[in-house]
């Protein structure tokens, strides 16, 4: 069990370099499966899932040359023998994303059957096996694996996706580049990081039209150009500490290139009375003296933080906010219109002294302006829900205890270091 202490109770200030979106990082590594082109990808982030996929690629035998210290990573999978086999890593979700350029390249995957990630509900891979269907892949069951194949490149189709899914898009797009002709998908996701992936597969030399829409075409590609890649901020990462810096009444100014992806996430500080300004590449939120939740012009209904699938905010962001929820004076309804599990930790917060309501799995109101006090919580394995606890903790003078923290690593390799150096007391105990 790995725990965070956190000594809060401190007024967070500084300046903050963001690393990459791991949302970003794991689909364009899975991608690069497609080319034999050599691909240099930089700013990529230490964290879990980077180096399974380091070792999955070393074990399948690409040359990989991954420099921590100066965060590249050049890849080579020309190297790969055709009679390799691959039997993708269990423990991360980003796995399925592997298995177009995997057939493509060795016509066969294998994938063990129950696909690990964050506790966050049912998470489906029926839409990936119809995506791989739709392109000319069987799928079937051998033992506790569930084994893809496919004899030839298929030809491109149109597909109607039932719901926004931002992985079943990104296969879907990959799998698109090894088909004959033109593919389309429909209510397609169209999250910054899908974009950026895209952004990263024209680089390679593939045409992609609707990128950032819902409807997305894309050509079959055959020969893919080497490319030298340089990942963007995590606009998770980015509205975190400007979150950090609310609710602890700081002053934190973030690096951010893309402020275009912000106008609703600004907005939605807005509803706590915190405001973010953009200048000059960067971010800053200057907290106000205290947080208060802004009413309605229509006064009998209850302000609202709404998340969903891009241009809504995003699910993953709602904890930061639910944590902003119990520090500002009010009621807030957060509605999680995603993940049917993406609520049930609210009761930790109690241990903090925070009043909240669990509606139904999917909306939670918080009552807001309680004295609260440390607490030792146990955080489920939810990136941003330790996170959200981690800023309840700084928020609060005195020590508290999160248990299973280590989610946190998974996507932000540098988080308490950058933490502790705004003003934050906090250590690691594994």
């Amino acid at each position: 069990m790995t725990a965070l202490y956190v000594r809060g109770g401190q007024r967070l200030e500084g300046r903050i370099e963001p690393s990459a979106n791991k949302n970003a990082v794991l689909p364009i590594l899975c991608a690069t499966l497609l080319s034999d082109a050599p691909i240099m990808l930089r700013n990529v982030p230490e964290i879990t899932d980077v180096t399974r996929i380091h070792a999955f690629f070393s074990d399948l035998g690409s040359t990989v040359e991954w420099d921590k210290d100066a965060h590249t990573l050049r890849i080579d999978h020309s190297t790969i023998s055709s009679s390799a086999k691959a039997k993708l890593p269990q423990a991360m979700r980003a796995s399925i994303m592997m298995i177009p350029g995997l057939l493509a390249r060795l016509g066969e995957a294998r994938l063990e059957h129950e696909v690990k990630g964050c506790t966050l509900g049912a998470r489906e891979i029926d839409p990936h096996v119809a995506v791989f269907k739709a392109f000319g892949a069987t799928v079937d069951y051998e033992r506790k694996d569930i084994v893809f194949r496919k004899a030839r490149r298929g030809d491109g189709t149109r597909m109607w996706l039932e719901y926004a899914s931002v992985t079943t898009t990104e296969n879907f797009i990959i799998s698109a580049l090894t088909a004959n002709g033109t593919s389309q998908i429909v209510n397609a996701a169209c999250e910054p990081h899908v974009q950026e992936m895209c952004t990263f597969l024209e680089a390679m030399g593939a045409k992609i039209r609707g990128k950032g829409t819902s409807m997305v075409s894309v050509d079959g590609c055959k020969t893919f150009r080497p490319v030298d890649y340089t990942f963007v901020e995590d606009f998770h990462e980015i509205a975190t500490f400007l979150a950090l810096a609310a609710v602890t009444g700081g002053d934190i100014s973030v690096r951010n290139t893309r402020p275009e992806d912000f106008m609703l996430i600004d907005r939605t500080f807005e509803k706590f009375g915190a405001h973010v300004e953009h200048k000059d590449g960067w971010s800053r939120l200057n907290a106000p003296a205290e947080l208060v939740v802004q009413q309605n012009f229509t006064s009998h209904i209850t302000t609202k933080v709404e998340a969903a699938p891009w241009p809504y905010i995003p699910a993953d962001l709602l904890p930061i906010f639910i944590a902003l929820g119990v520090k500002a004076r009010g009621q807030v309804m957060f509605w999680n219109k995603v993940y049917e599990g993406g609520l049930t930790w609210h009761t930790e917060l109690s241990l903090f002294g925070a009043h909240t309501l669990l509606c139904d799995p999917h909306r939670l109101i918080t009552f807001g302006g309680d004295r609260l006090v440390p607490a030792t919580v146990t955080s489920p394995y939810i990136i941003r829900v330790a996170i959200a606890m981690l800023m309840v903790a700084s928020s609060i003078e005195g020590e508290s205890t999160i248990l299973d923290a280590d989610p946190i690593r998974r996507a932000h390799p540098n988080f308490v270091d950058n933490i502790d150096s705004l003003g934050v007391d906090v250590r690691w105990d594994d």
